[in-house]
């Protein structure tokens, strides 16, 4: 009986949303690791599930959105934006890195795991938002998530230090 823990042979996953702690997580890994295969994956979810999360469906009736169907589109559309641009920023750091996007069914961090699973990948990297404890305690971490959840070894990156703090 093997008890030893999974971990992939395949590429680096990035976890990219174009967002500051994205880009800081994949320039971290980037510079700690000898570039190899990778995939940038961009979550996006749906209008319904972003309302759902934030409480926003409750009250009376519920919240109408004209046209959920384009605000979807628009979302797919900016999510491979980024995903691209997270694949051209490894790939100018030598990385062999393709784009993903994927729509998030549940929840962001189990999608990020579905894939890194599918994928198999070696390494799942994360930036960290820095939450402040109260968003942290509704609405949970993604990368924490991930950190908890997957049987992979995944590298969390810091939030970037804010270009006006002192010392």
């Amino acid at each position: 009986m093997n008890t030893s823990p999974v971990h992939g042979s395949g590429p680096v996953l990035f976890c990219f949303d174009g967002s500051d702690g994205s880009r800081s997580a994949l320039a971290t890994a980037a510079g700690l690791l000898a570039p190899r295969n990778a995939v940038v994956l961009t979550v996006w979810e749906t209008v319904a599930m972003r309302l759902m999360a934030g409480g926003l469906n409750t009250g009376l009736g519920g919240t109408y959105i004209a046209d959920e169907g384009d605000l979807d589109r628009r979302e797919a559309a900016t999510a491979r934006q980024a995903a691209d641009q997270g694949a051209r920023a490894g790939q100018e750091r030598g990385w062999d890195a393709k784009a993903r996007t994927e729509r998030a069914e549940v929840a962001v961090w189990q999608t990020i795991i579905q894939a890194a699973d599918e994928i198999d990948a070696s390494l799942i990297v994360c930036g960290a938002r820095g939450l402040n404890p109260v968003k942290r305690a509704i609405l949970g971490s993604v990368s924490e998530a991930v950190l908890h959840h997957s049987h992979r070894p995944a590298l969390i990156s810091p939030q970037p230090a804010s270009r006006t703090a002192t010392g």
